[in-house]
């Protein structure tokens, strides 16, 4: 690389000095004629700006510190499939400023079968490389097709059936035995959305009766952050079909939302919902959209939901958690931009150790979209 560069900086200097004794050669014949400059010939032009375009190039290329072999290979070798799909399909310009990551992952043999990990493919989304590009690869499965899949959401994960080789607990029982806020105990789950224990919770036979009241329907929702896919599981019960948004951030949420019987969609919150405009009777917010995301980000997504409601459809922030303070003073604020109607708002206390000392509070709120604006 370095005889390279000197080799280009000596022969730019021999142009340089070819084309100065040129330049001098030219005024020294013409210095017995008047005052007034004849014209620098063309070509003298041309080289000269050759020369500069080509001295800024060659800077733009040297290195401000010299690059880790890790580093310049990533960056100076695309794998092959990466460069064939360029071709084919935009990519997302945040897999662009990923490049080592997006390296990796298109870094695989085609037509065989694809690596392990989807821990990757995780970061890359979360980094906004949404969607990832298509690769000519075969997916893993297990080594061993279930006998059965169940028909009943509510029961237990079936064993063997997702690759759990790159979690700390490799069954679903494991993850079952963990808190159960984490979604895995059906056990847990059957009773979720169906009892009234506090003005938090919003029972799925009541949010029915307030459709009804207001000569609504509830037929198609769509649940962000959405877990395992409990609320889904229960309104399929009562024939409404739930889309759920779910990463898989350190549990195979996604495979246990199939598992059930339902739709998972791998999408993070930072994304554009992926459902076309005005279709959907019901958007659900789960504990996935909280005070950690940044306001503006929030807006986004309180507008990309405004999007995909249908006029009369129902928005419900299912405890919904921040700072007192903060609910007061930015989120609610926040939420009447959309200028819905409000049908529930109770706000109490969050009672955990993390609640108490932030001063954060739980909000459920169920918003009606407007049939006009």
């Amino acid at each position: 690389m370095g005889f390279t560069m000197g080799l280009n900086l000596l022969l730019l200097l021999a142009m340089v000095a070819t084309n100065i004794f040129s330049l001098y050669h030219l005024s020294s014949t013409i210095q017995s004629k008047p005052p007034a400059a004849a014209p620098v010939p063309d070509h003298l032009i041309h080289q000269l700006s050759t020369i500069r375009a080509t001295i800024n190039h060659l800077t733009s290329l040297q290195p401000s510190a010299p690059p880790s072999k890790k580093t310049l290979s990533a960056a100076t070798t695309a794998p092959s499939d990466l460069l064939i799909y360029t071709h084919i399909s935009p990519i997302a310009s945040s897999c662009k400023d990923n490049p080592i990551l997006l390296h990796q992952y298109m870094n695989y043999t085609p037509f065989a079968v694809c690596p392990n990990e989807a821990p990757l493919a995780e970061d890359l989304i979360l980094r906004g490389c949404h969607p990832l590009p298509r690769r000519r690869c075969f997916s893993r499965t297990p080594s061993a097709a279930a006998s059965s899949l169940p028909t009943d959401p509510f029961s237990p994960l079936p064993e063997k059936t997702a690759l759990l080789n790159h979690y700390n607990c490799k069954t679903f029982s494991c993850f079952a035995g963990l808190k159960p806020e984490t979604g895995f105990d059906m056990k847990v789950e059957k009773s979720r959305f169906l009892t009234y224990r506090s003005d938090l919770d919003l029972p799925i036979s009541q949010l029915f009766q307030i459709a009804k009241s207001a000569k609504s329907v509830i037929r198609l929702a769509l649940d962000i952050g959405g877990g395992t896919g409990t609320f889904a599981a229960q309104m399929k019960l009562q024939n409404v079909t739930v889309v759920t948004t779910t990463m898989n951030l350190g549990a195979p949420y996604n495979e246990a939302v199939a598992l059930r019987g339902l739709v998972p969609l791998h999408a993070p919150l930072q994304q554009r919902l992926p459902v076309f405009d005005g279709v959907v009777d019901l958007v659900r917010c789960g504990h996935a959209v909280n005070r950690w995301i940044p306001v503006t980000s929030m807006e986004f997504l309180f507008f990309d939901v405004d999007r995909v409601l249908r006029g009369g459809g129902y928005f419900l922030l299912d405890h919904f958690f921040s700072k007192k303070v903060d609910l007061e003073k930015v989120f609610t604020p926040l939420i009447g931009k959309l200028a819905y109607r409000k049908v529930k708002w109770a706000v109490a206390n969050k009672t955990d150790s993390s609640g108490v000392k932030n001063g954060e509070v739980f909000l459920t709120a169920l918003l009606q979209k407007p049939l006009t604006k």
